[in-house]
């Protein structure tokens, strides 16, 4: 009898700690597994942020935002290197960490750099910080690499997206040629000018209108037409796309997306020689259709010469 109820008491104590160990696995799991979806939850949260590759010390910017005298404003260096809190540049020019890029936005304003009806958010290169007497020759060189995307744009009445211009070369009188064509300003036309245009890339150059104007004559913008374009057969939508710009002496060429081409290389590239050249890049927007908008986000850009 002794020995009957020994064995029930093993039985119950084997069968107590039996019980015990599996309601403590149990609660191990749980608690385990709860820990692992609060960790998940952590990093859901926390986004990853993504800063722009772009070093803005050689840049101005001129924004859509209206002076009191009606002109644009413009952040130049080094007053731009902490443009994310300026709150005159915010509505226009701001980081997106979550793409890691500069958000370029422009719409019509009452804001109108000279010689154009239409607004800006858009860089303006400067070799030397703050001044813009200080510009390159197609005999010096330069090259603008850029990695971009078109984030939102408007369209217009019959549906189309409206365009803008991302890329520049623009030209640039030097004092002295100022003087001798007896202008008031140092405004040459711009030799490149490449558009988003209906999520294609389009290329417009300038052509002499007299092939034997002289060097002087040259000089005045009406001496230059437009030519008749030309488009990319890639279509980027709203994609990532790189665009790079070559300048030689003489020469001018345009990659997209490292595999497809336009040159330039003709009498008109070689006596546009005589110009001063400076690279833009940003958002020229091409309408003043009201409501109309666009934001063009540059992840990457880098000008060397």
């Amino acid at each position: 009898m002794k020995n009957f109820r020994i064995e029930i008491l093993s039985i119950v104590l084997i069968t107590f700690l039996a019980v015990s160990a599996a309601c403590k696995a149990q609660t191990g799991s749980a608690s385990d597994s709860d820990v692992k979806v609060e960790k998940k939850k952590k990093r859901r949260k926390k986004k990853k942020v993504k800063l722009p590759n772009i070093d803005l010390s050689h840049w101005k910017v001129t924004l859509p935002a209206v002076k009191e005298n009606g002109k644009p404003y413009e952040i130049s260096p080094p007053e731009i290197l902490d443009f994310a809190s300026s709150d005159i540049a915010k509505p226009y020019m701001y980081i997106d960490s979550t793409k890691g890029a500069i958000v370029f936005h422009a719409m019509p304003t009452k804001s109108k750099t000279r010689n154009t009806k239409y607004t800006r958010s858009e860089l303006r290169e400067q070799m030397e910080p703050g001044n813009n007497n200080v510009n390159w020759t197609f005999k010096q060189g330069g090259i603008m690499k850029a990695k971009i995307a078109m984030d939102e744009t408007s369209r217009d009445s019959n549906g189309k997206y409206h365009r803008t211009i991302i890329m520049q070369i623009h030209g640039r009188l030097t004092n002295e040629q100022r003087d001798l064509i007896g202008e008031d300003d140092n405004n040459a036309p711009p030799i490149l000018k490449i558009y988003w245009d209906k999520g294609k890339i389009r290329v417009k150059t300038k052509v002499l209108k007299n092939l034997n104007a002289s060097e002087t004559e040259i000089l005045h913008e009406d001496a230059w037409d437009n030519d008749e374009g030309f488009n990319f057969e890639q279509e980027v939508g709203f994609n990532k796309f790189t665009l790079e710009v070559k300048v030689s002496d003489g020469k001018m060429v345009i990659i997209l997306n490292g595999n497809e081409y336009k040159v330039y290389k003709s009498v008109h590239m070689r006596r546009w020689g005589v110009f001063e050249n400076y690279f833009k890049a940003g958002n020229y927007f091409q309408s003043r259709d009201e409501g109309a908008y666009s934001k063009v986000r540059f992840y990457e850009l880098e000008v060397s010469h």
